[in-house]
């Protein structure tokens, strides 16, 4: 394939090739990685560590073996759904901002450090983003999720969470001048121009084929839940009054979920056996379908 695009870890290329019946077909596994320029040592090594690890059984050699999932490894390249229905949602206009600002602040003392800093990591995650040492602000409803963090954690008594319509920081009090200065949109924008780049190839390229082999779809579907996942998880999907206009995430899903629904009916045809389709389209065909959900789950 000709556009270059960001390396693809050989664990990610396993876990995406999971089907549904809970097997890795060792012969496209190769194909597809050789595909996508990685070496066969590469993929050997790869398949005997996750066997040691105990994430996979093997049956057969070679080209001819057929891996087993002990457990379902799709997380690694599959969407959080309810978190990428949630942005689907804000660019069909159906998760409108209602100008509230959610904060949280904490003090937690060293000798609790870890758990200090699993709290911190958890807003992170969330999209909150640091105003200063130990505050914290989310544009979006994430209370629940960090306070059951916090009592998980054990210091629930140190969380304090406050909302505002008013916030300001120096002399910044404009909603978008706010969100430009927390929140490093530049970068996540960079990352979606890099994922509509790609989807856009791969729909040219779907349909410029008069036919398209099912070794092409899998690559495709590899790359394109890749480089998905690199451009979502940063993303605080801040409310589309906060963000740049045009937004290069809207854009870039849009593509995605054409590219997507191109996979899907080529996946419709060519892989007859139900049992035999991966488990990463069917988690992306419910994914992309938009509906107003809270965000991902801690």
């Amino acid at each position: 394939m000709p556009e270059t695009v960001p390396e693809i870890p050989t664990r990610l290329l396993v876990h995406a090739l999971v089907r549904e019946d809970g097997t890795v077909d060792a012969g496209e596994l190769y194909t597809i990685a050789s595909a996508l320029g990685m070496s066969d040592q590469q993929v050997r090594l790869c398949i005997k560590r996750l066997v040691t690890e105990g994430r996979f059984t093997h049956e057969g050699r070679g080209r001819k073996a057929l891996l087993h999932a002990t457990a379902d490894v799709t997380g690694s390249l599959a969407p959080e759904v309810e978190y990428v229905r949630y942005a689907y949602a804000q660019d069909h206009g159906q998760a409108p901002w209602d100008g509230v600002w959610h904060l949280f602040a904490f003090a937690v003392p060293e000798s609790a450090r870890a758990a200090r800093d699993t709290l911190r990591d958890t807003l992170l995650r969330l999209g909150a983003a640091a105003v200063q040492g130990g505050l914290y602000v989310s544009a979006n409803p994430i209370e629940k999720h960090v306070e059951t963090q916090a009592r998980h954690l054990g210091i629930l008594d140190a969380l304090t969470t406050f909302t505002s319509n008013d916030l300001r920081i120096g002399n910044r009090r404009d909603a978008t001048d706010l969100a430009a200065g927390l929140w490093p949109l530049e970068e996540i924008a960079n990352r979606y121009d890099t994922l509509a780049s790609l989807a856009q190839a791969r729909l040219r390229q779907l349909d410029a084929a008069t036919e398209t082999t099912e070794i092409d779809q899998l690559t495709i579907a590899v790359e394109l839940a890749a480089q998905f996942t690199r451009a979502m998880e940063p993303d605080p999907l801040l409310p589309p009054q906060l963000l740049p206009r045009p937004w290069a995430g809207t854009h870039a899903r849009h593509l995605a979920a054409r590219c997507w629904a191109r996979l899907l009916e080529h996946q419709a045809t060519t892989a007859a056996d139900e049992h035999h389709r991966l488990r990463l389209f069917s988690l992306y065909a419910d994914a992309i379908q938009p509906a107003p959900h809270p965000l991902r789950s801690t």
